[in-house]
C-alpha cells in the first residue's frame, strides 16, 4: 500500500483500554493523591512494576523527568556548586535541574555520532568533577564502560538521563539500571506517555529514602514506599525532618495510565527499533545523508532518527529542509532552528552572571549545526515510514541539485 499523504508523526498512541476502568473508578472516588489509600494506590504499584520491570530495588514516581533527575542530585547530597559533568549535546532541562540543584553544569564535547567525546570527557573529569550526569541524549547510549571506568577512578556518581532511552539495552543492561540513578521520561512524546512525569530508579537504600522523603513525602507518608520488608525503614528514620520538601508526587491517575502501557513497552520498542532500522537503510543510500551507526554493545529503543547532512552548505541545508517541509515532513536541525532548546549557546542561565552564554563547543557546535531531527513512533506503517524516507532522500537530492545548477 501506497502512502499519498504525510503521515502524523505527533500523535502519540491512544490508552490502552485496561487503564479506563481505573480511571473511572479515580474519578469517581476523587482518589486522585498518591497517599490517601494506606497501601497500593496506584502510584506505589507502578513503582512496584516498573523496579520490577528494570531490575532494580527502588523506584520513585514523580512529576517529570526533570523531578527525577533535580532529586537525585540533591539525594546525593552534593555541595553547593558542585561541578557535574553533562553532554554538551541535551535538552535545556538537564542543565536547569542542575542548576536548580544548586550546581554548576559542566558540558563535555559530544562527537559527530552524538555521543560523549571521551577525550574531553577524561580532561574535564581531570579538572574536578563532583558528578557526571548522563543524557542518553535522542536515545543514543556514549560509551557507558568507558564513562563509568572513569567515574569509579574518580570516585563520583553517574546518574543516567534516560529520558528518551527506556528499553534501550548496552551490552544486555538496560540503560537506567548502569549508573547509581537512573531516571525516565513519561511525557507525551516518550515510550509511555502520560502527558507529563518521571520516575528514578536506584539500588542506593540512601539514595532511594533521601529522594522519597524530598519528593514530598511528609511526616510518616514514606510508610507507604517501604514494600521491602522494612529495609528503607532505618533510613526514612534518618532522614525524617531533616531534609527539605520539593513536592513533586506523581497523581494517581498518571501512574493509572503508565502503568497500562507497561505491557506495551516490548512491542514499541521492537516495532519503533524496525521502522528505525527500515528509514536509516534508506537515508543512508544517499550520498548527502548519515546515520551514525549505534556503538556495539548498544541496543536501541529509538522513537526518532536523527542524521547528519554531508557535504552541504548553509543555503543547501535550508533548501534541504525547505523541500521536505513542502514534501510533508518537518526536519528540525539542531542548531539553525531560532532559540532551540538542544543547542547549548541558547542555554544562557547556566553561567549564571548577567545570562553569559556557554564557552563555545566547537565540535558540539558543528555536529548541531549539521544534524537533523525527526519523529518515528512505533505506531508509523511500513508505507508511513517509506514516505518519510522518500521525502527526505528526494529532498537532499532537490537541494543539491538546485544548488549546482543554481552554481552554474
Amino acid at each position: 500500500m501506497t502512502v499519498t499523504t504525510p503521515p502524523n508523526v505527533y500523535d502519540a498512541e491512544p490508552i490502552p483500554e485496561a487503564a479506563r476502568a481505573e480511571i473511572e473508578r479515580l474519578l469517581s472516588s476523587g482518589d486522585l493523591f498518591r497517599y490517601t489509600a494506606p497501601q497500593d494506590a496506584p502510584v506505589a504499584l507502578l513503582e512496584r512494576d516498573f523496579a520490577a520491570l528494570m531490575g532494580a530495588k527502588y523506584a520513585l514516581a514523580v512529576s517529570s523527568c526533570s523531578a527525577a533527575l533535580f532529586l537525585s542530585l540533591k539525594a546525593l547530597g552534593l555541595p553547593r556548586g558542585a561541578r557535574v559533568l553533562i553532554p554538551a549535546f541535551t535538552f535545556a532541562a538537564v542543565p536547569s535541574a542542575i542548576v536548580h540543584a544548586d550546581c554548576q553544569p559542566v558540558l563535555v564535547e559530544v562527537g559527530a555520532d552524538y555521543r560523549i567525546d571521551l577525550a574531553d570527557f577524561e580532561a574535564k573529569l581531570a579538572q574536578g568533577a563532583d558528578a557526571v550526569m548522563i543524557s542518553h541524549m535522542r536515545g543514543h547510549t556514549s560509551d557507558m564502560d568507558a564513562i563509568m571506568a572513569a567515574a569509579d577512578r574518580a570516585g563520583i556518581p553517574v546518574i543516567e538521563d534516560a529520558a528518551h532511552s527506556l528499553g534501550t539495552t548496552w551490552a544486555g543492561r538496560r540503560i537506567g539500571t548502569i549508573g547509581k540513578v537512573g531516571c525516565f521520561s513519561f511525557q507525551s512524546y516518550k515510550l509511555v506517555n502520560a502527558g507529563e512525569g518521571g520516575i528514578l530508579i536506584t539500588d542506593d537504600e540512601e539514595v532511594a529514602a533521601r529522594a522519597v522523603i524530598m519528593s514530598g513525602a511528609y511526616e510518616h507518608n514514606w510508610k507507604k514506599h517501604d514494600g521491602h520488608n522494612g529495609t528503607l525503614t532505618a533510613a526514612f528514620e534518618r532522614w525524617q525532618n531533616r531534609l527539605p520538601l520539593y513536592n513533586m508526587r506523581m497523581n494517581n491517575l498518571s501512574a493509572a495510565i503508565v502503568r497500562s502501557q507497561i505491557g506495551e513497552i516490548d512491542r514499541r520498542v521492537r516495532d519503533g527499533r524496525a521502522g528505525h532500522d527500515r528509514v536509516a537503510e534508506r537515508l543512508n543510500a544517499s550520498p548527502w545523508l548519515e546515520v551514525p551507526p549505534p556503538l556495539a554493545p548498544e541496543l536501541r529503543a529509538p522513537d526518532s532518527i536523527q542524521f547528519n547532512l554531508v557535504g552541504m552548505s548553509d543555503a543547501e541545508v535550508d533548501a534541504f529542509t525547505a523541500a521536505a517541509e513542502a514534501g510533508g515532513v518537518k526536519v528540525q536541525v539542531f542548531g539553525r532552528s531560532r532559540d532551540n532548546a538542544r543547542a547549548f549557546w541558547n542555554w544562557r542561565f547556566i553561567d549564571g552572571e548577567h545570562g553569559a552564554a556557554p564557552a563555545d563547543l566547537p565540535q558540539t557546535r558543528a555536529m548541531l549545526m549539521r544534524a537533523c531531527d525527526v519523529r518515528l513512533p512505533a505506531r508509523l506503517t511500513e508505507a508511513e515510514l517509506d514516505f518519510i524516507a522518500d521525502a527526505l532522500v528526494g529532498a537532499a537530492a532537490q537541494a543539491m541539485e538546485e544548488e549546482r545548477a543554481y552554481g552554474t
